[in-house]
């Protein structure tokens, strides 16, 4: 994922609810497309880093190979510095990189 080299606020800043609803027409719509997508961002930073720290686990774990393991530290503190997955997923909504379809619009349930 390209998120770590992206410029996102890791804080949280106020939004104006017209630039969200403007997509969808509806904030309630616009509020399920950002759960939905910040919920795959979730599951893919966590798939990604288990397979990073998958490369340090070992058989026998003792208190010493903890403490001493730096690379895995450093790891999971780049992690921890990147911005949470619901600001991601506002970043993207906002830009018009999320693909989204209601398929009750379509067929004209509501």
């Amino acid at each position: 994922m390209d998120i770590k080299k992206s410029k996102i606020d890791t804080t949280a800043v106020t939004r104006n609810l017209n630039d969200l609803d403007g997509q969808t027409g509806n904030i309630y719509e616009s509020v399920v497309v950002l759960a939905k997508r910040a919920d795959q961002i979730s599951t893919e930073l966590r798939d990604e880093l288990h397979e990073k720290i998958k490369e340090f686990a070992s058989v026998n774990d003792n208190l010493e190979e903890i403490f001493e393991n730096r690379e895995q530290i450093e790891i999971t503190r780049g992690y921890e510095n990147l911005p949470k997955p619901t600001l991601i997923a506002i970043n993207e909504f906002t830009k018009g990189k999320v693909y989204y379809k209601n398929p009750n619009k379509e067929i004209g349930k509501f």
